[in-house]
């Protein structure tokens, strides 16, 4: 559940911290109110795009934080390990998003940074919202065979998934024929290119870094000689009668005194002499150093040849050897198919065919697995609907296939596979007995369409298991009866995962279980929203403006307080 929200400087919402409790809750208030910012909060919470336009004006940035109470066994914590992100199932997962006046987001997730892809996995699984103009979507069939697949996840996943990975290999081959089919003469041309410049990148027998040990090696034989005679002086320098022989001398002298005032003399000594073995070192590394030294002209001339060829290489086909390499092997897979073409073809169109075969055999199963479930999930729309004043209505998600003639055979026809498969799918309804299916979109009603998405929504939260459900104005277009019946099937959805639901109907709001009224004021000249949970007395208050608009009567208090009443004899049946 959601168990807090915070919100601070988004839109004309000040600062708002709210907490929560389970069951079924409702936001109401005044039209403008700013009932929608607390949903675009939980929307960016779980990983809407936010944008500098949100941010309230004269503010800096715009924070948001979210608490969620979730059980032990919840998928989000799997995914939490998945990203190697921390969390405890015996403590709150805090979710804040931050987005600043120069449009940059950031989001955290119990204090840990996380990037938007990684938070909209997680927000998925915890929060789903049903705008006020989502019901549309019901009138898209291209729509309707994800709504299918959505409900048959676990029987219809695990073969989509296969299909699809088999099918982005038929598309890779596919599109790798069709490109080696089209190879222009030009391209046939270029072979004799290709074979010559392999042939002068291979003659060089380059190795990576090559250039830079060569380049070392160019700068210490161009200054052999100099380098020699610094050496060999240092040498005499050190090893002469000026070098450690004085040292020798003084270290021999200080000795001879040292028995006198050894406290003071003796470390003088031990430093001395330390120095004198150190320098002695020194002289012989330079000793031997300069015994490897030599003036070799022959073999500056071969590195700067060589140095040479490299530089003239890397002018031709890259910044350096690695790149050189690179582009080597480029022009060999090319050379290698250009001249294998015919041979690489036919390897290629066998390989199309036994894709092909698999894709259709798993393209039929994927299908299959469909049918089944379009059936069952038309019979569980029908029952939700008969709890939504709908008990006639008759409902069919028709399966079809995509024809195409350009397509492949299949039993007679030319069909179209793509990345979902070769089916169709359309919700196809009849509100009244007697009357012929018919696709949703050509005879449902406004409040006809609400009442199907608030269906859907609760045959998936059954499968789903996203512990918050947001409907924003899921009863437009309804009142009477129908209203009511969407109260009830609010409240008993209620009972497998936290609900809200942002309302203008009385029936609903008196069937919550909290209630939270959305209002704007004006303090010192800006505007600001506020949200506040009401008590008893406030509830039959909010309910009575509902009612009776503007002026609040004695008799509309009664009949809110009435209406409250009957609610809670109504939620004891349930």
């Amino acid at each position: 559940m959601l168990f807090s929200l915070s919100i601070r400087n988004l839109a004309v919402v000040e600062a708002v911290d709210i907490t929560f409790d389970r069951g079924f809750l409702v936001l109401t208030g005044e039209t403008g109110a700013g009932k929608s910012i607390i949903i675009d909060a939980l929307g960016l919470i779980a990983g809407a795009r936010g944008s500098a336009d949100l941010i309230r004006y004269g503010c800096e940035k715009a924070e948001m934080e979210a608490a969620f109470d979730l059980s032990q066994e919840h998928p989000v914590w799997g995914k939490l390990k998945e990203f190697g992100l921390s969390g405890d199932a015996g403590e709150l997962l805090i979710i804040r998003r931050d987005i600043s006046l120069q449009g940059k987001s950031t989001a955290r997730i119990n204090g840990q940074l996380v990037n938007l892809t990684m938070l909209r996995e997680i927000g998925e699984r915890l929060i789903n919202i049903h705008g006020q103009h989502e019901h549309q979507t019901l009138l898209r069939p291209e729509r309707h065979l994800e709504l299918l697949d959505a409900y048959g996840s676990s029987s219809i996943g695990p073969l989509k998934a296969d299909y699809q990975s088999t099918y982005a290999e038929f598309v890779k081959t596919n599109r790798e024929y069709n490109e080696l089919q089209s190879t222009s003469q030009k391209m046939l041309q270029m072979l004799d290119m290709y074979r010559f410049q392999l042939e002068e990148i291979a003659a060089a027998k380059l190795t990576v870094g090559e250039d830079e040990l060569l380049a070392e090696e160019k700068l210490k034989l161009a200054h052999s000689e100099k380098m020699m005679d610094a050496i060999a002086g240092a040498y005499e320098q050190l090893y002469g009668q000026q070098g450690l022989d004085v040292i020798a001398n003084a270290i021999s002298r200080l000795e001879d005194i040292a028995s006198y005032d050894n406290k003071r003399v003796g470390p003088i000594v031990e430093q001395l002499q330390n120095a004198y073995y150190q320098l002695e070192d020194a002289a012989f590394g330079l000793r031997d150093y300069r015994d490897t030294l030599e003036s070799n002209p022959e073999r500056l001339r071969e590195v700067e040849d060589r140095l040479d060829d490299i530089s003239s290489l890397r002018r031709k086909y890259g910044d350096s050897i690695e790149s050189i390499l690179s582009y080597y092997e480029k022009i060999r897979r090319e050379t290698d198919t250009l001249e294998n073409k015919d041979e690489i073809l036919e390897q290629l169109e066998a390989k199309r065919a036994v894709l092909l075969k698999q894709l259709m055999s798993k393209a039929e199963a994927l299908s299959g697995a469909r049918k089944s479930c379009a059936a069952d999930l038309a019979m569980q729309i029908e029952g939700e609907l008969k709890d939504l004043q709908m008990q006639r209505t008759s409902l069919k998600v028709e399966l079809g296939i995509m024809e195409d003639p350009s397509g492949v055979e299949w039993q007679g026809k030319r069909i179209r596979l793509s990345k979902q498969g070769m089916d169709t799918a359309e919700f196809l309804i009849s509100p009244n007995p007697g009357e012929p299916l018919r696709p949703l979109g050509k005879i449902a009603s406004g409040g006809e369409l609400s009442r199907m998405m608030l269906a859907l929504k609760s045959v998936f939260a059954r499968h789903d298991h996203v512990p918050v459900l947001i409907f924003d104005e899921v009863d437009t277009g309804v009142s009477g009866r129908a209203a009511q019946s969407i109260a009830e099937k609010l409240y008993k959805l209620s009972s497998t995962c936290q609900v809200f639901s942002i309302t203008h109907l009385p029936q609903v709001a008196c069937m919550a279980d909290n209630q939270f009224l959305i209002e704007k004021t004006v303090t010192d000249g800006r505007t600001m929203t506020t949200v506040e949970a009401l008590s008893q007395e406030g509830r039959v208050k909010e309910l009575a403006r509902m009612l009776g608009g503007v002026e609040i009567t004695e008799k509309t208090l009664h009949h809110a307080q009435e209406m409250l009443n009957l609610a809670e004899a109504q939620k004891g049946i349930f």
